[in-house]
């Protein structure tokens, strides 16, 4: 495993910890299919969330919903798609985002955390 497969990983185990203390189920990670992947998948009461994990040093360049663009949600829109065709569901679906900022990478001590709910539609 590379550094940034290490690094992705660390950052997606971070953004399933944080759920889950949000009273998250944890329902797939790293699904993918033909059409793309996603992070997380998680659910609570109303919603089965499609969750995009970004994982950078820090916003000086751009913060990192701006990395999930058109093109980006487009790919995640699809593949939500194909998981709900083969896992359907009564709960809503929604789209977030999960940026997490560590300046020191993977050995950062406190990663800031911000979930940004229903990022796109």
């Amino acid at each position: 495993m590379g550094r940034n497969n290490l690094a992705g990983a660390w950052g997606e185990a971070l953004a399933a910890e944080y759920l889950r203390k949000k009273h998250y189920k944890i329902v797939a990670a790293g699904y993918h299919c033909r059409f793309g992947e996603i992070d997380l998948i998680v659910q609570d009461r109303k919603f089965l969330v499609f969750v995009e994990v970004k994982l950078r040093k820090s916003a000086k360049f751009a913060q990192a919903l701006e990395y999930v663009d058109r093109r980006k949600q487009d790919k995640i829109r699809i593949t939500a798609s194909m998981y709900l065709s083969q896992n359907p569901t009564a709960l809503q679906p929604r789209f977030d985002v999960i940026e997490i900022y560590a300046p020191e990478g993977t050995v950062t001590k406190r990663p800031e955390i911000y979930h940004l709910e229903d990022a796109f539609q």
